[in-house]
């Protein structure tokens, strides 16, 4: 079986994934404090809990936003399982023909998600990555990634919005009953949900006139379920897919 690690700003993903389906799927905190060895401990901790010996990885493959944390990550792998893991960069084949400025620019997240949506979800498409950041990223119709775009992620607004403000409360993330809010916690839940779907939306609208029409929709990340099915396009949640484009590129590897 195959380890696949998402290390993201908030989170670090962690799924077991083989031929024939994925196995798990779990979010641990990214803590960029935490030693190589304390990583380790962790990682044998999930697998521990899904019942998987290490024997039964045989390898593994990372991809990271954090250039910092991956070596020890890279490390923890290392003590684990004693083969070298698959970092997904300069190097590694992933049949992802890049159309930006600098294509050396391009997040490793971003790249994932792409492959998977190409390999996936018929083009053009565009995928929305629900993380720490809202990112949302296009493949035309030729299957090529073209660029995107950046926006703060609903936590990232949420926790600015509260700590600007003297008077507004923490929140959670319950959708209100109606869009126009009779109290100060419906208005922020409202502003929060259906404001973040309506800029989707728009965003849809936008990227379809550029791609000069109807693109395919996949929607990905940890807060991709409390959003999205409140935006009116048509799209399809598939919280698994940077798991499934580790899983394309680890093959194309192998």
């Amino acid at each position: 079986m195959l380890l696949a690690l998402d290390l993201g700003n908030t989170n670090i993903v962690v799924g077991c994934i083989d031929d024939e389906k994925i196995h798990f799927t779990e979010r641990i905190s990214t803590n960029l404090n935490s030693t190589e060895l304390e990583y380790a401990m962790l990682l044998k901790s999930v697998l521990d809990i899904h019942k998987v010996n290490e024997n039964e990885i045989t390898e593994s493959i990372i991809s990271s936003v954090i250039p910092s944390l991956t070596h020890r990550v890279k490390n923890a792998l290392r003590k684990l399982f004693r083969s070298e893991p698959l970092v997904v960069g300069a190097g590694l084949k992933t049949g992802l023909d890049i159309r930006i400025d600098d294509p050396g620019s391009l997040g490793a997240d971003i790249a994932v998600d792409s492959v998977a949506a190409k390999s996936l979800y018929s083009a053009p498409n565009i995928v929305i990555d629900m993380g720490t950041a809202t990112t949302m990223t296009a493949i035309d119709a030729e299957g090529s990634y073209i660029g995107g775009i950046i926006f703060p992620g609903v936590n990232v607004s949420l926790e600015s919005l509260v700590s600007k403000t003297s008077l507004l409360p923490r929140i959670s993330f319950s959708t209100p009953k109606k869009v126009i809010g009779s109290n100060t916690i419906d208005a922020m839940k409202s502003g929060i949900i259906y404001g973040e779907a309506s800029r989707i939306d728009g965003m849809i609208d936008r990227f379809e006139e550029e791609l000069g029409g109807k693109a395919s929709v996949v929607a990905t990340g940890g807060l991709a379920s409390v959003i999205i099915p409140h935006c009116r396009h048509e799209i399809t949640l598939d919280p698994d897919l940077l798991l499934k484009g580790l899983k394309i590129i680890y093959d194309k590897n192998r």
